[in-house]
């Protein structure tokens, strides 16, 4: 099969028709990064988009080319989150009707964000290849133009223009990570990097759960699934096209655990103040998980989408305490007479920490009348903190780590 092709020419070509329609994003050093790898880290701010997410340059630049025929048939998109935002928003922008097949089960805040950009949202299927079907079904029966989130070369030129501003604004990137899901964005940063920076290194990243682009790339059979931070790359199906350009131009695919996405998340947002969704912070999780291989280069990550439920932050920050030694969680026996409680609060706060929750059970969880079960969440500063608060307590009590 011919594929079409994606040149240095088209990108240049989105940039100027996309310019002014979206924001042209803040490239960052990030010294806290910088300092955890030993390499030189530059962040480059797509979070900040209007729908929080990259994709908006794809859409803007597919929407753009349309012909006036084709705006009066009206558009359609299937997608579970940041496509569909960028599709409603520059559809809204440019007077076109926009229809959006979401899965049932899409979280309401996206599905309200959505429409909220005055497209119609439809509500189909368990998942997005039954969502997709539909959509099919749709644009066929309405006369819909199908705008396809990453297998479309004006998609794949208008991503590219990611790294165009990039390598302006940071032209000495030795190293760039990239989040890949079906291919659209490093498919068009390959393009960018391969014409501009041919030395430079570019390098997809997709999670362990989800890995269907280093499994073409191997020419291994697709096996994914499985619950995931990065829902936003967890696809199955990548792009013929940005395949094709993949293979040709970019380094290859690197593979993260699913920790690793929690702890960049974590780390960009106490380390770099920039929050970003587990799919936006995948580039920083191949950082940290392939350190070596990048220390002492210029790195370049996009932080491609900042659309993260503000529970699961909280859930991952709490996490990521807990596996830093910074949150304890403490099981302890202790004798039931008056004072003891006191002096337990006492010695945790005499070493500095600070006690966040407290359960106290005397009736049923003991085995004896004579004790009770204590379980107690204390804050500690660093590790070596939550040792010397371990050893103060350890003086008078038994203490278990849960």
């Amino acid at each position: 099969m011919t594929h079409p092709t994606v040149g240095l020419a088209d990108v240049e070509a989105a940039s100027a028709r996309i310019a002014g329609r979206l924001l042209r994003t803040p490239a960052i050093p990030c010294p806290t990064l910088s300092r955890a790898t030993g390499a030189s880290v530059y962040l480059k701010l797509d979070n900040l988009q209007a729908t929080g997410a990259f994709k908006e340059r794809g859409a803007a630049n597919r929407l753009a080319l349309l012909s006036e025929a084709e705006r009066r048939r009206g558009v359609i998109a299937v997608s579970a989150g940041n496509h569909a935002q960028a599709v409603a928003r520059h559809a809204h922008l440019l007077g076109i009707a926009a229809t959006i097949v979401m899965p049932k089960h899409t979280p309401s805040t996206k599905v309200t964000r959505t429409a909220s950009w005055g497209a119609r949202v439809v509500l189909h299927g368990d998942d997005l290849a039954e969502a997709a079907a539909h959509a099919f079904a749709l644009a066929e029966r309405e006369h819909l133009v199908f705008i396809h989130p990453y297998d479309d070369p004006a998609v794949i030129a208008g991503q590219g223009t990611l790294a165009l501003e990039f390598l302006q604004d940071v032209p000495e990137l030795e190293v760039m990570l990239v989040p890949v899901g079906g291919g659209g964005l490093l498919a068009g940063c390959a393009t960018v990097a391969a014409a501009q920076r041919p030395g430079m290194e570019l390098w997809g990243v997709e999670v362990e759960s989800y890995q269907p682009m280093a499994q073409h790339l191997a020419g291994e059979p697709i096996a994914v699934g499985g619950p995931t931070i990065a829902e936003g790359i967890a696809v199955r199906d990548v792009g013929e096209l940005p395949l094709a350009i993949i293979r040709e131009k970019a380094a290859g695919v690197l593979v993260v655990p699913e920790l690793a996405i929690e702890e960049a998340i974590g780390l960009l947002a106490e380390g770099a103040k920039v929050v970003a969704e587990g799919a936006g912070a995948a580039g920083v999780a191949a950082l940290l998980t392939y350190g070596e291989r990048f220390s002492g280069k210029r790195i370049g990550i996009p932080v491609c989408g900042g659309n993260i439920d503000a529970r699961k932050l909280s859930n991952i920050l709490l996490r990521n305490l807990l596996r830093d030694g910074r949150l304890l969680r403490l099981h302890m026996q202790i004798p039931d007479r008056p004072g003891v409680l006191a002096d337990i609060a006492a010695k945790i706060g005499g070493t500095g920490g600070n006690i966040i929750e407290v359960s106290h059970q005397r009736l049923f969880a003991s085995s004896s009348v004579q004790a009770a079960e204590l379980e107690i969440m204390v804050e500690a500063r660093d590790p070596a903190h939550a040792e010397e608060i371990l050893a103060s307590l350890k003086t008078s009590y038994t203490v278990r780590l849960v």
